[in-house]
């Protein structure tokens, strides 16, 4: 019996010592990104066309914080508050909600190639978004809410479509690659119907844009926020889905609500970045992927880290996208798909 006893104590011991090592990296980890995105975003504030001095962004945020005048420029002013700062918290806020889209898709499916963009879902939020610009007066949702519903209804179909018998992961994939080149074309033929003056606007948002649409951030914010929490809260259930599914209801786990959940939050947290940025592609498949290599596969690590280190990235791309060919523009969607293109094909050709 004491030996029953020493042992059990034992395994309470090891698993204690465990769960502290874990909290421990994770704070580690999450504190290391947390400065590497503080750096990042102080300098894609302070890069441009017009330098904006790091003392002088310095000043600003302690004006903020003291309400003492700050010894700025006017035009430096508005360069920070009204243009770029606004930008770059579009830029955090998207990458960090495409990324955990991404690393909540890849643990249900068992695939590295799980993302927003391949599985047809940020396609159609777009969808979503376009049809609440186009019926706006009528359509009884914003368009963070219309993105949500189409990227829910694209999911939805795919899940539908890659079902069967034998069926796999790959073929989910599969299903979302051939979903999105069809609501490709629903969202050439909707832009059709736009006016004029707004078809200009409606391609540059369609490519990727993060500089038109801070006024949605509060809603899309409190959206994001709640689906990452969500998917945050499933991390256990998702490592033990990540054995299979048999196994993970031989542990316990409601393996049919977790998936649901799961889906669900990812679809809402892309439709709100979508809605507010456009298609922006490979975001969620570089980045869990990265973590994974770096990190390891415990979700309860790889989901905040992707978040914080999507957000670097694309603040990043954005800042790349501003600058290379300055005083022109690239959209942020063309610097993520250059980069995600081939880690797409590389990890096809390592799964064949």
């Amino acid at each position: 019996m004491r030996t029953a006893a020493a042992t059990i104590g034992t395994g309470e011991s090891r698993s204690s010592l465990r769960e502290r090592l874990t909290r421990r990296r994770l704070a580690l980890t999450v504190l290391m990104l947390l400065i590497i995105l503080l750096l990042v975003a102080i300098g894609a504030v302070a890069v441009g066309s017009e330098h904006v001095g790091i003392g002088q962004i310095a000043g600003l945020v302690s004006s903020w914080i003291t309400g003492r005048a700050a010894d700025i420029q006017p035009d430096h002013r508005t360069i920070i508050t009204d243009i770029r700062l606004p930008r770059v918290l579009t830029a955090i806020m998207v990458g960090g909600s495409l990324s955990v889209a991404g690393a909540g898709y890849q643990a249900l499916l068992r695939n590295p190639l799980g993302d927003p963009y391949i599985l047809g879902v940020s396609t159609g939020a777009a969808v979503g978004a376009i049809l609440a610009t186009i019926f706006g007066q009528s359509l009884l949702v914003s368009r963070p809410i219309a993105a949500f519903i189409g990227a829910l209804v694209t999911i939805a179909i795919v899940y539908l479509l890659g079902r069967g018998r034998g069926a796999s992961t790959d073929r989910l994939i599969l299903a979302g690659v051939i979903t999105n080149a069809f609501l490709s074309s629903v969202v050439i033929f909707l832009l059709t119907a736009l006016a004029g003056s707004q078809l200009p606007s409606a391609f540059s948002w369609l490519m990727g844009d993060l500089s038109g649409e801070f006024r949605l951030m509060p809603i899309a914010f409190t959206l994001m926020m709640a689906g990452m929490a969500v998917i945050f809260a499933c991390a256990r259930s998702l490592n033990l889905l990540m054995t299979g599914e048999d196994d993970a209801l031989a542990l316990g786990v409601d393996v049919g609500r977790v998936k649901l959940v799961v889906y669900v939050a990812a679809s809402l947290i892309t439709g709100a970045a979508v809605a507010i940025s456009g298609v922006i592609g490979f975001v969620g498949l570089i980045i869990p992927h990265a973590i994974r290599l770096v990190g390891g596969s415990d979700n309860r690590l790889v989901i905040p880290a992707s978040a914080l280190a999507g957000a670097a990235f694309l603040v990043l791309a954005d800042t790349a996208g501003r600058t290379v060919v300055a005083p022109q523009e690239l959209h942020v969607g063309v610097i993520t798909a250059l980069i995600g293109a081939p880690a797409f094909v590389y990890l096809l050709m390592r799964r064949m």
